[in-house]
């Protein structure tokens, strides 16, 4: 790695403004004690003659340039979606050591949070002034605050320097943006996606649905045999209820109106997503979730489609690694296609947009030039190469370079049309937007929980978006919106 400027230190973070409020450059952190500035050097020499005063400009110009140059030493990701031992082991492997072996003097440490309380630790230390050198947050709602509190760099430039803005797909890259500023990089690529039983529909004649009277049909057929039509559950992540808001909002409301009301130029209680409510609901009423929905884990539900207990499974992308473990158990097929369009204009295929999680700058980093020099490995052709064939699905980066030939060669085929096709539509703007993307906090809390009240029967549709309209124009006045991506 290149010696940094010292242009890095005009950035007006805490750190270098605590450097100027002292007159020195504090390197305690690389175990020596603070150097003083050019200018109190030159107060505490004698007077030398005129050419040996030339020699000590030279020197210690030389010696402010490096002084202010160097920053050796480690940066720290604190990952905040936590992993089991193998997981540890892939990301050590993929990620730690080949960064670390390009940048033996700035080395990255990693510390695997629990997935629970993760992005709350990391929170708390960034708000502290502490906290490691790059933030990753569970998406852009939660990043927007930390920007707005003033604890993230801006990247504009580093995106410029490495060339990020045409090796990240443009429309989601655009989730990080905030008054004309990039302040995030989404570090997943996720969309909604049809899971289903392939033995299954081929034993019976099936084909997957692309319209509401396609599903509509199948599902009919299914609960005849005694088949689910959808293995789904929230017994183990309450928040998987949003996945259904997130369908139903995109394939029947469409991303041409969701993307108004998220601009607030019509509001949730339009009859467009009254509608697409009332057939999410009739859904679940109908039986086509199950039974077993409150207490169904991710794994039991990716087991029952896989046994042909159940015939469809809307999901993420970020389950793909789940499904395919437990299709090897029980020797069947999986197939994979776009979720039907539920209503007249709505296009056929479209993949909403989800970022599941998204890596910023620490404003407060010793060394953001070094955190940024990480990003870029990050969202390499390199990178993305390992991590896709050892941990497929939940680190699917939004690389404008995807494509299936280039895939195909680590993962299975499935795998590689299935995220080809959606960085394809994303790439011509044929793409929608997830709730846990696009939606303000407390609006997305209401969203998951007061959907379970419809379900129930225990409010109406009509009391829910009222109540969702009321949370969100509160957000929305107050800035708490993240930006959509353009259409």
């Amino acid at each position: 790695m290149k010696p940094l400027t010292p242009k890095i230190f005009t950035t007006k973070t805490r750190r270098t403004q605590r450097l100027e409020d002292k007159g020195f450059l504090s390197v305690w952190s690389l175990g020596s004690p603070p150097l003083r500035s050019p200018a109190t050097l030159l107060l505490n020499v004698r007077k030398p003659s005129a050419p040996n005063l030339r020699a000590l400009c030279v020197f210690v110009v030389n010696f402010a340039f490096v002084a202010f140059a160097k920053a050796d030493g480690p940066i720290a990701l604190w990952y905040q979606r936590g992993g089991n031992p193998d997981q540890q082991r892939i990301l050590q492997k993929d990620l730690v050591a080949p960064f670390n072996t390009a940048h033996p003097t700035t080395p990255l440490t990693l510390d695997v949070l629990a997935g629970g309380t993760g992005d709350k630790k990391i929170r708390m230390a960034v708000i502290s002034g502490k906290g490691p050198d790059i933030v990753m947050t569970p998406g852009p709602s939660t990043t927007l605050a930390l920007v707005q509190s003033g604890h993230l760099l801006p990247l504009d430039d580093y995106i410029k320097k490495y060339k990020l803005g045409t090796r990240i797909l443009t429309p989601v890259l655009k989730t990080g943006e905030y008054q004309g500023h990039n302040y995030a990089l989404p570090r997943t690529f996720e969309t909604m996606v049809l899971y289903y039983n392939k033995t299954l529909f081929d034993k019976n004649g099936w084909a997957p649905p692309k319209t509401m009277a396609d599903l509509n049909a199948l599902a009919e057929a299914l609960m005849a045999k005694g088949i689910t039509p959808f293995s789904v559950g929230n017994g183990d992540w309450r928040a998987a209820n949003e996945w259904h808001v997130s369908v139903i909002l995109n394939h029947y409301a469409g991303p041409e109106n969701i993307y108004k009301a998220l601009k607030g130029e019509i509001p949730w209680t339009d009859p467009v997503f009254a509608q697409a409510i009332d057939v999410l609901k009739d859904w679940y009423q109908k039986g086509w979730f199950g039974k077993n929905y409150f207490s169904l884990t991710g794994d039991q539900q990716a087991l029952l489609l896989a046994k042909g207990e159940a015939g469809m499974a809307p999901n993420g992308t970020f389950s793909f690694d789940n499904m395919v473990t437990a299709f090897k158990q029980t020797g069947q097929e999986l197939g994979v296609v776009p979720f039907p369009t539920l209503r007249e204009g709505v296009p056929y295929p479209l993949y909403a947009i989800g970022t599941g999680s998204t890596m910023s700058i620490n404003k407060n980093s010793a060394n953001p030039e070094a955190a940024a020099a990480f990003l870029d490995y990050l969202y390499s052709d390199e990178f993305y190469d390992r991590i896709s064939k050892d941990w497929p699905g939940d680190w699917n980066l939004p690389l404008t370079s995807i494509n299936e030939e280039k895939l195909t060669k680590n993962v299975s085929p499935i795998f590689a049309k299935t995220f080809s096709a959606f960085a394809k539509a994303v790439g011509e703007g044929n793409y929608g937007y997830t709730t846990w993307t696009f939606w303000p906090p407390a609006t997305e809390d209401y969203l998951i929980h007061g959907i379970e009240q419809v379900w129930l029967g225990q409010i109406t549709t009509a009391d829910y978006l009222k109540k969702m309209q009321e949370i969100f124009a509160k957000e929305l006045a107050e800035g708490k919106v993240p930006p959509p991506a353009p259409r």
